[in-house]
């Protein structure tokens, strides 16, 4: 059984990951699509291995189900970019990633599947963040435990996510 993350990882905006070593605070803006283009790429190889499926440990997701929820993290911070775009400082919908892994039985997707779905996810993030200019990286949006992002920062807190997943399945 996969114990809930319920930390607050906005503290990657301020300093380096220990783990993966991404420090957000060096990623510019412009920089945001070309990033998330190439990470959502790096995933295909990894869907592509013999054990795609199996747990490093029980409590620990596959790199199928690390991968699946990528995915989906490209999906919903894609809408909620759209929101900060075009609302004024609107909260964001609260999201379950744990209960997603469990009712969308993450561990029994297919992986070639999987991975074109998780490119065409990024693709379509990477082209929103690349529609921002200007003004609009000073955007505010709010998650519901009273983090408020702007769409800056949470471009950088994003970027974090996926990056340490890939550490998490390629170490």
């Amino acid at each position: 059984m996969i114990t809930p993350d319920t930390k607050n990882w906005t503290w990657v905006l301020e300093r380096p990951c220990p783990e993966c070593g991404f420090d957000a605070r060096s990623v510019r803006g412009e920089d945001v699509p070309a990033l998330l283009r190439e990470n959502a790429a790096a995933w295909r190889p990894v869907l592509e291995r013999a054990d795609v499926r199996e747990r490093p440990a029980p409590d620990v997701w596959s790199p199928l189900e690390y991968a699946c929820h990528v995915r989906d993290v490209f999906r919903v911070f894609d809408g909620r970019l759209r929101l900060m775009l075009s609302e004024e400082g609107p909260s964001f919908p609260d999201w379950d990633q744990d209960a997603t892994a469990v009712a969308e039985r993450y561990g029994e997707q297919d992986p070639h599947r999987v991975a074109g779905e998780l490119e065409e996810a990024g693709e379509a993030l990477a082209a929103r963040f690349g529609t921002v200019t200007g003004g609009q990286w000073q955007r505010t949006g709010d998650r519901s435990d009273g983090s408020r992002f702007t769409v800056e920062t949470f471009a950088r807190y994003l970027l974090h996510d996926p990056v340490h997943h890939l550490h998490d399945v390629t170490r």
